[in-house]
């Protein structure tokens, strides 16, 4: 994965593309009016909030208004859909997610192709969730949550934001590379899941890190791994995961897309534009600071990590047995 992109925190000296200009270069004269971009997600949640930063980049960069249409609803499937039909002009994009472009049509009958329907362009952040529990679980570390589950097979529960969500399927990867036997509890939303955790009514979850991050300094949740490839910045004294369940890797990560048909030259600007922004140290630690890795890729290798991506959670998903149609 890490030879795919760019690390966000290397100078711009070694060999980032610059941005074209608005009169030279591939897309010259993109963009002449305001940009759209969907985020499936509400305003104030880590996408949007990455999104917005994105913006104001592009903003910055070509004096063009970037206006963020955030649209919830079944899980993204609406926002994706709508994104695949707009026209293919440059002018409407997509910061799309993870669950949109990989685990909803895995587990869903969706109205779009992800391969097909959508022009890649750059990767924005990776995102690693984070394994915690109840301080009163008797499990200090990821090594003796799995004993404690070996120990009481079935008597442990791990809540999720719903059933097939990017948390309730780190709980069952948790459970296929550990060999290990739980109790799924799905709830309407990672809040409530959350607070069951906090008050001890489920034992264990998986979240992205900047909404329990805090929880965890203040004593209220018990961090136990993270499911990045390596330590979180924003964690380093939580360990991978990985460093118990070699090869365990649970992550939410944000991409850049527009409609299939775009023009290359225009996707080529969009492309050097983030990347250059990502290489920003100051841009860089803004994501930084609420858990994110920033990441930046090319088309191509946004496109390879997409199909990567679905191969893995395939094998997850069959091994659970899960296929929830709408």
């Amino acid at each position: 994965m890490r030879s795919l992109v760019l690390s966000a925190l290397v100078c711009a000296s070694t060999g980032v593309p610059a941005a074209q200009t608005a009169s030279t270069g591939p897309g010259a004269g993109y963009p002449v009016r305001p940009i759209r971009i969907i985020v499936p997600g509400s305003a104030g949640s880590a996408n949007d909030f990455t999104a917005r930063a994105i913006a104001q980049r592009f903003t910055e960069a070509w004096g063009q208004q970037i206006v963020i249409d955030n649209r919830t609803g079944a899980g993204g499937i609406i926002a994706h859909d709508l994104a695949a039909k707009a026209p293919p002009d440059g002018y409407t994009l997509i910061f799309s997610t993870s669950a949109g472009l990989v685990i909803n049509p895995l587990l869903y009958k969706v109205p779009y192709d992800s391969f097909r329907d959508f022009a890649p362009i750059s990767l924005g952040s990776i995102n690693p969730q984070m394994l915690f529990s109840h301080p009163g679980v008797p499990a200090a570390g990821v090594q003796e949550l799995v004993a404690l589950a070996r120990a009481k097979p079935g008597q442990l529960n791990c809540a999720s934001a719903g059933t097939g969500t990017p948390n309730h399927l780190g709980c069952e990867l948790l459970k296929s590379t550990a060999k290990i036997d739980f109790v799924h509890v799905p709830y309407k939303g990672a809040t409530q899941g959350i607070t069951d955790v906090v008050a001890g009514q489920a034992q264990f979850m998986f979240n992205s890190i900047p909404a329990v991050l805090p929880l965890a300094k203040s004593g209220k949740i018990r961090a136990l791994g993270v499911g990045g490839v390596k330590r979180s910045v924003a964690a380093p004294d939580v360990p991978t995961i990985a460093e118990t369940l070699p090869g365990f890797e649970c992550v939410n990560w944000y991409a850049m897309l527009a409609p299939a048909k775009t023009p290359p030259a225009t996707i080529a600007k969009l492309n050097a534009e983030m990347v250059k922004m990502i290489a920003d140290p100051p841009f860089a630690q803004r994501l930084i600071d609420l858990g994110s890795e920033p990441q930046s890729s090319s088309p191509a290798e946004l496109r390879a990590y997409m199909r990567k991506e679905t191969e893995r959670w395939d094998r997850v998903i069959k091994a659970a047995g899960l296929k929830i149609e709408r």
